[in-house]
């Protein structure tokens, strides 16, 4: 490790383990969020059992529409802080 130092600067070694742990960090946050199938399939039953089946496509397309608004939004201030 001293050799490593040595050869590459203590500046740059920091930079490296910083790198290193934030790297790590990041991994292990996406690894928290991350769903496998088990998991999606709980939350859907969680959400038929919840709201029932003709209540779904209503709240399905009700979050569709404020994706949509959304994007629009989004694509507004956009071309207005291009022009």
């Amino acid at each position: 490790m001293i050799k490593l130092i040595l050869e590459i600067g203590y500046t740059n070694y920091i930079k490296q383990q910083i790198l290193k742990f934030a790297k790590i960090k990041f991994m292990k946050t996406i690894l928290l969020f991350s769903f496998g199938g088990p998991e999606i399939i709980l939350i859907v039953l969680a959400l038929l059992l919840l709201f029932g089946g003709k209540k779904i496509p209503e709240l399905m397309r009700g979050l569709g529409k404020g994706i949509s608004e959304f994007k629009k939004g989004k694509n507004e201030i956009e071309n207005d802080s291009k022009e």
